[in-house]
């Protein structure tokens, strides 16, 4: 059991196979090596072992949060998922914010750990330290907004107020290998598959009703000193202060005007790097600023709630009525985020706005992952026009009123295009030949920023444990913003050791759990003053760092035990060799990932993108009995199945 503060010391294990629930302590050195939510929740996952079949009953699924979730800490609304993902064969997390992180926090307990397969489709309540299994029969079939109301009448629980659901839609039942997990309607555990592994599970939904007070810091005045500091460098920044121009006044939006300029955002399934030289190059009526934060709030904004002890409010909710078919369709939807914008219309090759909200409304219903949907759809744009799907049916460039019904399709794997997107980049890169239309990296797709033109961002899609990922290390923040300090971001030198760095202290935040948007304004000293305030314990930046290391390498680790290494730490051959199609600073550049890579192995201290049984005993990451796995062990490259 650990003692430290800002934990409940309970984790449910659920078992589906038989309906029997296990209560247990955390272990608490487990507690200081690997903090919590992503840490603890993938040191669950790693004990499992890791040649367990994603699918399969014996794969974990671990709700997590961690010491700091539903605290006074800003921002501390989170909750991970852990999981092996369906969708590329690695550990993966993947986070919601919301208030369903808090609510388990409140409710009880650290984390839930399902195990097993229900025979029949199930739900979970939990409520005062105890998770009880109801039928939910009733509920498959059923989109995430039609599941959250009827959850509602079910449970004597009031939104806004004690209660949190986090569901699966139809993607998730019919095993779409993006499909996600959603909270309160919008709030996702988007990416890797994790409503996938759900849905394999007959788990419906996770229902969170709260009834305890948040914890109470240990050391109550070094916590009072932390949060001071960190409140005082959240109100001065110029992107965390609340309306002051930046995530506070346009959301994650406020981005895509931003990458339109430094030619840096994935337009056509990366062929160009702006709107402007799609537009220029092929005459077509398309401009990134229609789909900008700028313009969602002058024109479409209704509302901006927000997450748990939240100060900047980055949710933009929107209301749009689009015409559809020759229908007007009204559509009210929690935010208008950037990462979706760019996938499901300028990487797809048009700029409708209120389309694209229709988009991602229903993707959130249906519980698909928007980035890889859309993403998706630009693969089999691009494969269409090279004759590639013929025989399951073709999908043109901008073709919105297609796109906003193949969503749908997808979640329900209606007709054989659908199926076979369904699949994921990799699979149909695999089946079709077409490895060269995929902008995968381990089987999953890039988010909104051009790796040409930001360097950082190409060697952290490479070796981002999850597959490419934006958010294993955040390095726009010093290319565009300057946080810590401005780096030139066509410059790839140095970029191996800063990934590196950022890769460790969002390890950090995740296991805490806590927003990434702190570290726009938070460092190390702000976060170590508050989990020590909190914990009780004393540990200084550098051990800190060294956790979130830890927690870095573990999934490393287990990734290489599955038969991944230095070669699979690629990027698609077009940012490796095809110079930017635009003016300027980017023409011509393309991303010089071997160069980096021999950077960032040297700083990490890997073998060819593999951890050397020295770095796991300096960072005290125990293989051999009680793991699941051997430093000896090894297993297959996912397969196609």
């Amino acid at each position: 059991m650990t003692e430290l503060g800002g934990f409940q010391d309970r984790v449910a294990r659920v078992d589906l196979s038989d309906g029997s629930v296990a209560y247990e302590s955390i272990d608490d050195e487990d507690a200081k090596k690997y903090i919590g939510a992503r840490g603890l929740g993938v040191k669950y996952v790693f004990e499992q072992g890791p040649d367990v079949d994603p699918l399969g009953p014996e794969n974990l699924l671990a709700f997590m949060n961690g010491p700091l979730s539903g605290t006074q800490v800003t921002m501390s609304g989170r909750i991970a998922v852990c999981t092996k993902s369906p969708l590329t064969g690695t550990v993966t997390d993947s986070h919601q914010g919301g208030w369903s992180g808090a609510r388990l926090k409140w409710s009880g307990f650290d984390g839930l750990l399902f195990e097993g397969q229900a025979d029949d489709p199930v739900y979970a309540v939990v409520e005062d330290g105890e998770v009880e299994l109801r039928d939910a029969s009733h509920l498959w079939g059923k989109g995430i907004h039609e599941t959250r109301e009827t959850i509602e009448e079910e449970v004597d629980g009031s939104y806004g107020k004690n209660l949190s659901t986090m569901a699966i839609g139809p993607g998730g039942e019919n095993e779409v290998k993006y499909a996600c997990i959603i909270n309160e309607d919008d709030r996702a555990s988007g990416r890797g598959g994790t409503g996938c592994v759900m849905g394999s599970k007959n788990l419906k939904a996770v229902v969170v009703k709260s009834t305890t007070d948040m914890p109470k810091p240990a050391d109550p005045e070094t916590f009072r000193e932390g949060h001071q500091q960190a409140m005082k460098a959240i109100q001065e920044s110029d992107v965390t202060a609340p309306n002051e121009g930046g995530l506070s006044m346009y959301g994650t939006n406020v981005l895509m005007n931003i990458a339109e300029e430094m030619d840096g955002l994935p337009t056509k399934n990366g062929r160009y790097t702006s709107t402007e030289s799609m537009r220029e190059t092929e005459s077509v009526d398309v401009d990134a600023e229609r789909v900008s934060g700028e313009n969602v709030r002058e024109n479409i904004l209704v509302d901006e709630p927000t997450c748990h002890s939240c100060p900047v409010a980055c949710k933009k909710e929107v209301e749009v009525q689009a015409m559809h078919k020759g229908e007007e369709m009204n559509v009210r939807m929690e935010s208008y985020e950037y990462e979706s914008a760019y996938a499901l219309g300028p990487n797809s090759g048009h700029t409708e706005r209120d389309a694209i909200a229709l988009m991602i409304d229903r993707c959130n219903d249906m519980g698909v992952d928007t980035i890889e949907v859309g993403n998706m759809m630009a693969m089999a744009m691009e494969m269409s026009e090279e004759g590639k799907l013929e025989d399951v049916g073709e999908l043109d460039w901008g073709d919105s009123e297609t796109m906003i019904d193949l969503i749908e399709r997808i979640a329900h794997r209606e007709d054989d295009l659908a199926d076979l997107l369904a699949e994921g980049p990799r699979r149909v890169a695999d089946r079709k030949e077409a490895h060269d239309n995929s902008l995968a990296v381990k089987g999953q797709t890039i988010a909104a920023y051009d790796p040409r033109c930001m360097k950082g961002m190409g060697i952290g899609y490479a070796t981002s444990n999850r597959g490419a990922c934006h958010l294993r290390a955040y390095t726009p923040a010093a290319e565009i913003l300057g946080i810590p300090e401005k780096v030139d971001p066509y410059e790839w030198e140095g970029k191996g050791e800063l990934t590196a760095q950022f890769q460790d202290l969002h390890a950090i935040s995740d296991s805490f759990d806590i927003c990434k948007f702190n570290a726009f304004a938070e460092g190390i000293e702000e976060y170590v003053t508050q989990y020590n305030g909190m914990t009780g314990r004393d540990v200084t930046e550098d051990e800190l760092m060294k956790a979130g290391e830890r927690v870095y390498n573990l999934e490393r680790y287990y990734n290489n035990l599955n038969g991944f290494d230095g070669s699979d730490d690629s990027l698609p051959e077009r940012f490796l060799e095809d110079g930017i199609p635009g003016q300027g600073a980017s023409e011509g550049e393309y991303c010089e990932l071997e160069e980096m890579k021999a950077e960032y192995y040297e700083h990490r201290g890997w073998v060819d993108g593999v951890v050397p049984d020295e770095k796991l005993e300096d960072l005290e990451i125990e293989v051999g009995p009680g793991t699941g796995v051997s430093s000896e062990g090894g297993a297959a490259a996912p397969s196609d199945d």
